[in-house]
């Protein structure tokens, strides 16, 4: 299980889906926003805690998925803007909990990437002031 951290736009979904190989395997609370229908990213604040649910339910449906049969999604890759570790905390409990070993990975945006969806800039920042991961 991977764990994206940081940074809109610094390539954390592309990351994720090149080293999966695909991007069913890519868990992200993103995925929640986007429209059925339309295939839109439609971010709603209000729903934020959805989201995480919706990912954190995602990761551990696949985790008891490969308890039936190994072959079924032995990796997985979580692919959200972490900037604080107690964020990251229910992933770690669901890696002890159906024996998955957690690799995190700090992404960057120092290639000039750009933040797909829309975030102000003045929100980035707070995430970035807010970032307390440890290495």
């Amino acid at each position: 299980m991977l764990g994206g951290c940081l940074e809109l736009g610094s390539g954390k979904s592309t990351f994720a889906e090149k080293l999966m190989g695909n991007n069913f395997l890519v868990c992200e609370e993103d995925k929640y926003f986007i429209d059925k229908e339309t295939g839109e990213y439609k971010f709603d604040v209000s729903k934020i805690k959805d989201a995480h649910k919706f990912c954190q339910d995602r990761v551990e449906t696949y985790m008891k998925d490969s308890l039936i049969n190994d072959q079924f999604y032995r990796e997985i890759a979580v692919s959200n803007t972490f900037t604080q570790e107690w964020e990251m905390e229910i992933y770690f409990k669901l890696a002890k909990q159906y024996d998955y070993t957690v690799f995190t990975v700090i992404v960057e945006n120092r290639h000039g990437g750009v933040n797909q969806h829309g975030v102000p800039e003045d929100k980035i920042q707070l995430m970035k002031d807010r970032f307390e991961i440890k290495l």
